[in-house]
């Protein structure tokens, strides 16, 4: 079991859009036997972008799961892998596969160095302290510099890249690597396809290179133990490779170092080195700490290991809908082990489920399964209810993981069905999309009825219709792309509600008095505090009280956009020992946020974006001034050589069609990233404008 195991690799491939992730996993599949042939992102036949619309436009926009198998030392690897998206409207992707893996690797274009979306994922692994290894790809590309890649690693993501290959070579003369651990140097036969590579003599203009790095890497390596700087002190070179890739090892999974390799996926170079340092320097199952959960009935914290013999554990991290076999539900096995046709206890929910298939995923194709054990990641069959974010467990031994956390939608859509019949049909798919996408949500506006979907960016929801319209034969009209605003209160009030209804026979009646205002700083939602002491209401009905406030900050007062945070504190009450029910509370609860919230001052919230841009000198100046027009608040300029880097915050609502303003400024030498960064109190002024616009109307305040 714990050689299964320590065989076995579960990591992802993230990085910024176009660094060759896909092309990276599609090379991978190819030399270790999976696929028979390359298929290439450009053609549109890359086996992990199996969606239509990622073959037509050439990204990838939801992750694909594979597994391959890779001998190395005599020794067969299991190396289970995600591709990620790379597109910030697709990060939920990328975040919730970093919750599930073990380690992953980070590509980086060897000419666009670090850039945003780099960041973005260098965070989200950060924040699940997953172990990672880098290859800075495209080594073959014009301006391809290896060394400016190491020290943006460093400098931009606070990273330590240690080095443990050199180039051979840049550009059009790139033809392999020195590794630096063996210090040997090696060469690609490009009429295998890269599939035959071979040592070669050290050439001459790397040996300066390689004995600097070289140096620095063993230095590195004697600093672990007393036994390696004992070693170093009396004789360098009597430090082992053995002992070297041991050192390298406990670093990077102590996420202290990042190793750096190199290579060009495209031209077929450094694929078989990156699947080598994979089994070396990345964790296996059992090297990562023990998950720890909640158990729900003692409410006391249980940790698992990953072992076979432990109760099963598992996190449902994809719901997926598939033609021919229904919902999928991708999960990652923690502890134990199960069988295809068991019947497990989805802890999150407290209900049971039966998993009548288990699969193995290769991209959109399926290999049934008789068993899955710890360590493993897999796909169930068969499940009426399992959401996003689920633990799955033995009965007898339930456990509530940590959920996964996802950002919330900024801008939505107004849709309706072209033909009238397609109604409910619409309504049945755009659940089953919001099942698969937890950035994706769907609400129906109050007053106008109209349909709202609402996601991440134009991208997210162009796709989305699109999926519509492909999957599932739904035609919509849909309206201009709006900005999902939200709604809070500025100032603390109290409040007293009664509700009393009388209708002949048994009556309603419930009685709150609450302190109504902003939560406190860093909270989302609701915060919600039981200040009854003295049983003027009745325990059993404070939870009808929470939920009634719950449930009404889904449309605010101002316009009916979500309450983004509120804190109510429950100080008084009373209830009728005949008339008063559960029900009623909720309904006092539900008319308390209306009233209340109308005298706490109700104030617009907005998207503010995070900007970067990627410009030539020249238009530094103009784009500035343009970005001063869109409210943006300038934060940083550096400068590089030949362009300069542009870094603001904007609001959203004056971002849109920017991609066409920015090419227009720079003659289309421009590129721009934005990603969404917090909400913000919007002007006054503004808000106004917005009022006005929506409801026809201003407020007195």
């Amino acid at each position: 079991m714990s050689e299964r195991l320590s065989h076995t690799r579960n990591i992802g491939i993230m990085a910024h859009i176009d660094a060759g992730k896909t092309t990276t996993t599609e090379r991978i599949l190819y030399y270790a036997g999976i696929n028979h042939k390359i298929g290439e992102v450009h053609d549109g036949t890359a086996t992990m972008d199996w969606m239509i619309q990622e073959q037509e436009r050439g990204i990838t926009i939801t992750s694909a799961a594979t597994t391959v198998f890779w001998d190395f030392n005599n020794k067969e690897y299991k190396i289970n892998i995600i591709d990620t998206p790379g597109h910030v409207d697709f990060t939920v992707e990328v975040e919730r596969s970093l919750r599930v893996l073990d380690g992953a690797v980070a590509l980086f274009c060897a000419v666009g160095g670090v850039e945003p979306q780099s960041e973005t994922v260098w965070r989200q692994a950060n924040k699940y302290n997953v172990p990672r290894i880098s290859f800075v790809n495209k080594m073959d590309r014009s301006g391809a510099d290896f060394l400016k890649v190491i020290n943006e690693i460093n400098e931009r993501l606070n990273a330590q890249a240690i080095p443990v290959q050199i180039p051979i070579g840049a550009e059009d003369t790139f033809i392999g690597i020195v590794d630096l651990v063996k210090n040997k140097a090696y060469k690609w036969d490009d009429d295998s396809l890269g599939a035959k590579y071979f040592e070669i003599p050290m050439p001459e203009d790397v040996k300066a290179d390689v004995e600097v790095y070289r140096s620095k890497l063993i230095e590195g390596v004697a600093e672990e133990s007393d036994e390696l700087l004992r070693k170093f002190i009396e004789n360098p070179n009597s430090i082992t490779e053995d002992e070297i890739n041991a050192a390298i090892r406990k670093a990077t999974l102590e996420t202290r170092i990042t190793p750096v390799l190199c290579g060009s996926s495209f031209k077929n170079k450094g694929v078989q080195f990156l699947l080598n340092a994979i089994t070396t320097y990345l964790p296996s199952p059992i090297d990562i700490t023990a998950v720890s959960g909640i158990n729900p009935f003692t409410s006391k914290e249980e940790t698992r290991i990953s072992d076979s013999n432990e109760p099963f554990t598992a996190l449902a991290f994809k719901i997926a809908t598939d033609s021919y076999v229904g919902r999928i539900a991708f999960f990652r096995v923690y502890s134990g082990s199960m069988e295809a046709g068991t019947v497990i206890l989805n802890a999150s929910t407290n209900k049971k489920e039966r998993i009548a298939r288990i699969l193995q995923m290769h991209a959109n194709k399926q290999n049934p399964l008789k068993m899955i054990e710890a360590g493993d990641i897999g796909a169930a069959v068969g499940f009426k209810d399992i959401r996003t974010g689920d633990t799955l467990t033995d009965i007898k031994h339930p456990l509530v993981l940590e959920a996964i956390e996802f950002p919330d939608p900024v801008i939505s859509l107004a849709i309706e069905p072209k033909v009238q019949d397609d109604v409910d049909k619409l309504s049945i798919s755009l659940k089953k999309l919001a099942e698969e996408d937890p950035t994706f949500t769907v609400r129906v506006d109050g007053d106008t009825g109209q349909t709202l979907i609402n996601g991440m960016g134009e991208l997210h929801l162009d796709i989305l219709v699109d999926r519509l319209k492909r999957e599932f034969n739904i035609e919509v009209n849909q309206g201009t792309p709006q900005v999902a605003y939200k709604e809070t209160v500025s100032q603390t009030i109290l409040h007293r509600e009664i509700y009393k209804k009388q209708s002949g026979g048994r009556g309603r009646f419930a009685e709150i008095y609450v302190a109504f205002g902003p939560a406190d700083e860093d909270v989302k939602g609701l915060q919600f505090i039981n200040d009854i002491r003295d049983g003027n209401i009745p325990k059993p009905y404070i939870p009808s009280i929470e939920k009634g406030f719950r449930m009404a900050m889904q449309n605010g007062a101002l316009i009916g956009f979500p309450m983004n945070n509120l804190k109510v504190r429950l100080i008084d009450g009373s209830y009728h020992s005949v008339d008063s029910d559960a029900l009623s509370f909720e309904v006092a609860a539900g008319q308390a946020f209306r009233n209340a919230s109308k005298n706490a001052n109700p104030v617009l919230l907005e998207p503010i974006m995070k900007l970067e841009i990627n410009t030539p000198d020249d238009y530094v100046g103009d784009l500035s001034s343009d970005l001063n027009k869109r409210r943006g608040n300038l934060e940083d300029v550096q400068s590089k050589i030949g362009f300069h880097v542009i870094k603001a915050k904007v609001p959203l609502a004056e971002m849109f069609g920017y991609v066409t303003s920015l090419r227009t400024i720079t003659s289309g030498r421009a590129i721009s990233n934005l990603e969404f960064s917090h909400y913000e109190t919007c002007p006054k002024e503004i808000q106004e404008e917005i009022l006005y616009k929506i409801r026809g109307y201003v407020t007195n305040s």
